[in-house]
């Protein structure tokens, strides 16, 4: 996998957090300091100052020392650490889509076909898992990591997830085989990485993404003779 792949899996991993979502998009609205941060979102200043530094770390945010009364010299106060987003790529769409995703997972792709001698579709599949692998090892469940995805995940039966949305929609629309191929095999990295057994697999449904998360049929049963125990 490329950098600019691992670097953008990376992001999304940092933003499922709330905490740090809400202070990216803070700073998107303008320049951001860690009391402002604090007062916005009522969290201790500590807090808000580990997170905005994790951002910025991640290359999400770019910081600066600036005093903020505009003076200088003796009386000026010292300076305050103020961020501000480094990139405009991520502010998130409603509803959300990560085309940029897609366009890194699949330029990657194809230079890992033409290196290593293979064919493209095997060079998606293998980039896609990858790419879910990354992400999902940023999150402790299936559900978020989906949800730092786009994904919109809903509860199914029987421990079955249903995506209400798919987060390359217009691309699934035009290149339905390949695009949807990539995306049963991001949402596989994904629960490889956080350690779901549940199986994703290719359901296409109007108004959905085209994949469901299904629960292993002996999981499925278990839970059902929990429910109804033999009399």
């Amino acid at each position: 996998m490329t950098p600019l792949v691992a670097n953008r899996a990376a992001a999304l991993a940092l933003l499922g957090d709330p905490i740090r979502r809400a202070l990216y998009r803070l700073a998107a609205e303008g320049d951001l300091t860690r009391d402002g941060a604090s007062a916005a979102l009522g969290i201790p200043r500590s807090t808000a100052a580990v997170n905005l530094d994790r951002l910025t770390d991640a290359g999400l945010l770019v910081a600066e020392f600036r005093r903020l009364t505009g003076r200088s010299g003796p009386g000026a106060g010292r300076p305050a650490k103020v961020y501000r987003v480094a990139t405009t790529e991520l502010v998130a769409s409603i509803p959300e889509r990560h085309y940029e995703l897609a366009a890194e997972l699949l330029a990657a792709a194809l230079e890992r076909a033409e290196r290593d001698r293979m064919p493209v579709r095997e060079a998606v599949a293998e980039e896609a898992f990858a790419t879910g692998a990354a992400v999902g090892g940023g999150h402790d469940t299936l559900e978020d990591a989906l949800d730092a995805c786009g994904y919109a995940p809903a509860a199914g039966g029987e421990g079955d997830l249903v995506l209400e949305n798919c987060p390359f929609h217009q691309l699934a629309t035009r290149h339905t085989p390949l695009v949807c191929g990539a995306n049963v095999e991001l949402v596989r990295g994904l629960a490889a990485a956080t350690g779901d057994d549940r199986e994703p697999v290719l359901a296409p449904r109007e108004g959905r993404c085209c994949v469901e998360i299904r629960a292993r049929k002996d999981a499925a049963e278990q839970r059902r003779s929990a429910r109804y125990p033999a009399q």
